[in-house]
């Protein structure tokens, strides 16, 4: 585990983990912990065993409207946990930024969108999305159930906002989750993530 990665594990640092401490793919995923729209405590170590995906979200990005608005990242979600994996939606938006949510605000959006993603997270501090190195939304990861990071970039192949290109596109997540549950190495196991820059807290 990268050092910044072992400061997320124990929960111990501010927002200031350094974007080059993105994880690395075949490396195992560094534990952490936040808070979900219910506001319990949510850690990364309790999926122990299970495929888990994470998705960097924000609600107001154009790129993210167009895979929620379509319905796109809700029917990758739904075949994901129907699968047998864990989705954990997480929102680094910080206070006075486009996408931030408070709890009640994201268990609105949750609803109003019918979300299937099993939980969503707040990470308002950043330390958690700078540590894993989320750099856009959405920004997409898959951890097989040994805990090993298999698959991080972008949800698909067509870096657009716009939606016809959902349906030519190669759903990088849903082929990871698939060659999985084959027992196939992941054949792509890094793509270039597009969308908008997680809006983190500025940074004196």
């Amino acid at each position: 585990m990268l050092p910044g990665l072992a400061a997320i594990a124990a929960f111990a640092l501010p927002a200031t983990v350094p974007l080059a401490a993105q994880q690395t793919t075949g490396q195992k995923a560094g534990n952490f912990a936040l808070t979900d729209m219910n506001g319990r405590t949510v850690r990364l170590s309790d999926f122990k065993g299970k495929t888990v995906v994470l998705e960097w979200h924000n609600p107001g990005c154009p790129f993210v409207k167009k895979h929620y608005d379509s319905g796109n990242m809700q029917k990758t979600q739904a075949a994901a946990v129907a699968g047998g994996a864990v989705w954990l939606t997480i929102n680094s938006g910080a206070p006075g930024k486009q996408g931030h949510m408070a709890p009640a605000e994201a268990r609105s959006l949750f609803a109003e969108q019918k979300l299937r993603s099993t939980n969503y997270l707040l990470d308002p501090k950043g330390v958690v999305g700078k540590g894993y190195g989320a750099k856009t939304t959405p920004h997409l990861y898959v951890i097989d159930p040994q805990g090993t990071l298999v698959y991080q970039g972008g949800i698909d192949d067509k870096p657009t906002a716009n939606v016809a290109d959902i349906a030519s596109a190669r759903n990088h997540v849903t082929a990871a989750l698939g060659e999985l549950k084959a027992g196939r190495p992941v054949s792509q196991a890094e793509t270039r993530p597009y969308g908008c820059s997680v809006k983190y807290p500025e940074v004196a």
